[in-house]
Order: C-alpha cells, then structure tokens, then sequence
C-alpha cells in the first residue's frame, strides 16, 4: 500500500513539474515577445493594419484655341465575380435575373452568362472577369444589376478601376497632341504637347493613411501626414480644331491621290506666329493606311536653302530697301 501511495505521488509531482515547465515555457515566450521582439511584432501588426495609400492626382486637360477638348482623362472598368461570396440562397434567387440583365448590357444571350456563373460557382472561382473597358455609364448600370447591387461581400462585385487617357477629335492631330508612349526597352517615349509638358499636367499624386477594419475594407485614419494630391494643370493651346480638320483631309485627300508615303502641313497665323494647324501622315507599308506615325514638321525641318531667296526679295522690296530696277552682281556665287 505504501509503495502504490509513493508511485501515485511521484506521477503528482511528474504532472506537476511538468506544468510548471509548460508554465515557465509560456511566460519565457510571452516575455520574449514582449520585451525582446515586441517592436517587430508590433511594426508587424501595424504594416498589417494600417498602410498608406495613394491618391492619384487627376491629370490637366489638353484644350485647343477654342476650348475644345484635345485630350481627357476618363475612368475605365474592369469587373469581376467573387462566385463563392454570396449565400447559396442569395445567388439562386439572382442568378437568372443577373443574367438577363447581363445579357442586355453587354449583348450576349442570357444562357451563356447563367452557365458562365454557375460554372465559376461550381468551381470556386473568386477572380471571374464579366467585363472589362467599361464606360461609367455602363459601369453605374452595371452596378445596380441584381446581385451585384448587394456589394463586394454579399454580392460578390469585384471593381477594378483604371483612368485612361482619351483624344475626343480621335486621331485627328493625335502625333501633335501627344501621348506618353514606350519604346522597345520599356523606356518612356512622350511625344506631342502631352510629352512636353507632363510635369505641368501629371500633377502630384497625394497620400492617405488607412487602417485595417475588415478582409479588403480600409477606413481613412486622418492625421497630420495625409497628402492632399495636386491636380495638373489644363494647357490651351493654339491649335484651331476646324483649320486642323481641314488640313488634315485635304493632306489625306493629296496623300491617297498621288500614292505618296507621307506628307505634313503646318498652318501658321503670321501676324501672331501662332500655329493653327499641324497635321503629320505616314502611310503604313501592309494596310496602305495613312496615320500620324512621327511629326515630319518638325523631324525632317531643314535649312530652307536657295528656296528662301524669294521670300527675302519680298522683304526688301515690302521695306523699300530696294526696287526692280537695281542689278546685283552674283558671280562668281
């Protein structure tokens, strides 16, 4: 009885020890995450919870003498389906209605997009894409459709939203205008009003810092570091839309007439100096078409030679330097 009292005292003492080791273990851990690593853990959480974000400045707008439009920056969509977001109930009492009106907007039939989401359903699909360069007239319509309208967790609407730049005239003027092109290396190629002057119209993107309240959902946390983004300005340029309209044509119209494989026209206001049109069309080698490939007023502009020696008789003979009876001896020029 004594030896069976003594083993049952030694198992107390084992288990007891054996907490206490587990004890000491855990106040050596907590102690270590407190005081030894608490810092990176703490900067860790932080990162985790709360991050900056940045507040894209909207980009000037490119006018002509007129105000018209030149060049705009518009917004473009992106949607996608989290089919596995919405409750089984709330998915099969929209399905179908989602389909049609689906099937309206973007001109597919009702059937394809009722097999297409229950196809992304079945397979877990979090990522699947609906549309992509959406208007935001489309994308406000889009929006409402029914269960979409219920939002990103219970409707499962995924938005994706990029701002792209637009030329309201089209290709009209578009090498003059300009864009932010790249080369073959991926290096930026700005060409036009809009490469020359990108810093006066880019502006200065601001920041805001967030905090974590929900899986994808951040709440602003105002503070003395946030960076209100400084918007670009617009540039107005002396471009007139209905000369630019007819050089344009009238270059075409000679350019397809006689085969040739490019031509320029430049429009200036001579009293002002003000350049009222400049049109620039290359003939693309396969199609045949004409474009604005490269700006061949400016990129093939030469010293004008002997061609220039009329306009200088008109100068002296308008300033009365000079009259049609004198005889200049050029020899041996």
């Amino acid at each position: 009885m004594a030896i069976e009292d003594k083993n049952n005292s030694y198992r107390i003492y084992l288990v007891a020890f054996l907490i206490f080791m587990m004890a000491l273990a855990i106040a050596m851990k907590l102690t270590n995450i407190q005081w030894v690593k608490g810092d990176y853990y703490r900067k860790l959480a932080k990162d985790r919870t709360v991050k900056n974000f940045i507040i894209p400045a909207n980009k000037g707008n490119i006018y002509s003498a007129d105000g018209s439009l030149l060049a705009t920056s518009i917004p473009n969509y992106e949607i996608r389906f989290d089919a596995v977001a919405p409750e089984s109930e709330v998915f099969e009492k929209n399905i179908k209605p989602l389909a049609d009106s689906l099937s309206l907007l973007l001109k597919k039939p009702s059937g394809f997009y009722l097999n297409e989401l229950r196809k992304a359903r079945a397979n877990k699909n979090r990522y699947y894409l609906i549309a992509r360069d959406l208007s935001y007239t489309e994308f406000i319509k889009l929006k409402g459709f029914p269960l979409f309208n219920l939002g990103a967790y219970k409707g499962g609407i995924i938005i994706e939203q990029e701002t792209i730049r637009e030329h309201p005239i089209g290709k009209i003027a578009e090498r003059t205008v300009g864009y932010i092109g790249f080369d073959d290396k991926g290096n930026e190629n700005p060409v036009g009003i809009e490469g020359a002057f990108e810093k006066y119209l880019e502006g200065k993107d601001g920041k805001i810092l967030k905090q974590k309240i929900a899986k994808g959902q951040w709440k602003p946390i105002r503070d003395v570091n946030e960076i209100d983004p400084q918007d670009g300005y617009d540039i107005v340029s002396t471009i007139d839309v209905y000369i630019q309209d007819i050089a344009h044509h009238a270059l075409l119209k000679q350019l397809e007439l006689y085969e040739a494989d490019h031509g320029c026209v430049v429009v200036m206001e001579t009293k002002t100096g003000h350049v009222k049109a400049i049109t620039n069309l290359g003939r693309n080698l396969k199609s045949g078409l004409y474009s604005e490939r490269l700006n061949y007023a400016i990129g093939e502009s030469h010293e004008p030679g002997s061609t220039f020696k009329l306009v200088d008789l008109m100068i002296l003979l308008e300033d009365k330097k000079i009259d049609t009876s004198a005889v200049f001896n050029t020899y041996p020029s």
